[in-house]
């Protein structure tokens, strides 16, 4: 099993481009490197941002997944992760997977404009 990325459709579904936007919302609410936002099956929405603390680190995607576990989300049909990153964490994306192997996840610019899409096999 492995992950495979391509290129961002021209145009995401209204559902898709909604998590982009929520990542994009709570990266500039809290004005750091990365946010992100997961959707479960349920079509409930969490978000998430860097945290760098002495005690804690998490990538932005790594405590978006954890905000929708904490709250009991079981599998998780998408991701996006807004940055300025050239590509996405392996264990950000791990995250991910440890929840749902396909869903989608999407790397957007700080302009919220959608670059690529990763996918686990």
């Amino acid at each position: 099993m492995g992950e495979r990325t391509e290129a961002a459709p021209e145009e995401l579904d209204s559902e898709d481009a909604k998590i982009v936007t929520l990542a994009r919302s709570a990266r500039a609410r809290v004005g750091v490197a990365e946010g992100a936002a997961v959707r479960d099956t349920d079509g409930r929405t969490y978000t998430g941002c860097t945290v760098e603390l002495s005690a804690l680190r998490l990538s932005a995607l790594q405590a978006a997944v954890a905000a929708a576990v904490s709250s009991g989300a079981e599998s998780l049909e998408a991701a996006a992760v807004v940055t300025g990153a050239e590509e996405l964490d392996e264990d950000s994306v791990a995250a991910v997977r440890a929840l749902e192997k396909g869903a989608p996840v999407f790397r957007a610019g700080g302009d919220g404009r959608t670059v690529e899409v990763s996918r686990g096999d």
